[in-house]
């Protein structure tokens, strides 16, 4: 796990609350509802900050004007086989290791502890899940692990800048509202980039990221929207 520090204080907690919400929502696997919810999410992001609302707004453009399947593929093509895309946090910074069992369940307690339960088949550290629970149960925690885990979302944000991915903008509307890399995040960011995450050998062929982020499966995800059972649709009655 990444170095942890306290978070400066960059939104309300109204508005940080939406702004997640409202990401998780988007960094889910498109669907139909999600469409049909373009409207009701623009509605929710226009009172954001700037640097959160705009790339907010460019990609429900893009939900909006793009052919629905094509997108699904390129969100398959994007989260499911590209292992610099990871969407699982501990992913980044205990790869395929037995770190990672132990990261998850720390994960899982903390959600314990806010009062929320996890059903079987959602991993704890899916970005999406984290950033319900943040949006809907407990910021404080949320926000802990978003720090402690701050380099893996910098990864993403870079992975998904490189492949010029629509979803890059909702991550960069995510990270609008973190606090900016210090100094080992910077330095653990580079060190995947260089070599990827940590391996020992349990099955799965790990090979660097610079070399190809294909060649080895990311965990695996479930196609059903990620959710912690007590989503509350933005803006709904």
């Amino acid at each position: 796990m990444f170095a942890r520090r306290r978070s400066p204080r960059r939104h309300d907690d109204a508005s940080l609350a939406t702004a997640w919400q409202v990401v998780s929502l988007l960094l889910d696997y498109p669907t139909e509802e999600l469409v049909e919810r373009r409207s009701l999410l623009e509605a929710a992001a226009a009172p954001l900050p700037a640097e959160v609302r705009d790339p907010v707004c460019r990609f429900l453009a893009v939900l909006g004007s793009a052919d629905l399947g094509a997108l699904q593929r390129e969100y398959v093509e994007t989260f499911d086989t590209t292992r610099r895309c990871c969407l699982y946090l501990t992913y980044f910074a205990h790869g395929d290791t037995r770190k990672r069992g132990l990261a998850l369940l720390e994960f899982k307690q903390a959600y314990r502890r806010a009062g929320v339960e996890l059903t079987a088949d959602e991993l704890p550290d899916h970005l999406c899940v984290v950033l319900e629970f943040g949006a809907t149960a407990d910021r404080a925690v949320a926000q802990r692990l978003l720090d402690d885990h701050r380099a893996g979302v910098e990864m993403l944000r870079l992975a998904l800048a490189d492949r010029q991915s629509p979803w890059h903008d909702v991550v960069l509307a995510l990270v609008a509202t973190l606090p900016e890399l210090e100094s080992d995040d910077a330095d653990a960011v580079a060190a995947l980039i260089a070599k990827g995450p940590p391996s020992e050998d349990v099955g799965i062929d790990t090979q660097p990221y610079a070399l190809d982020p294909r060649l080895a499966e990311p965990p695996a995800r479930s196609n059903a929207p990620v959710a912690l059972g007590t989503t509350i649709p933005v803006g709904a009655p």
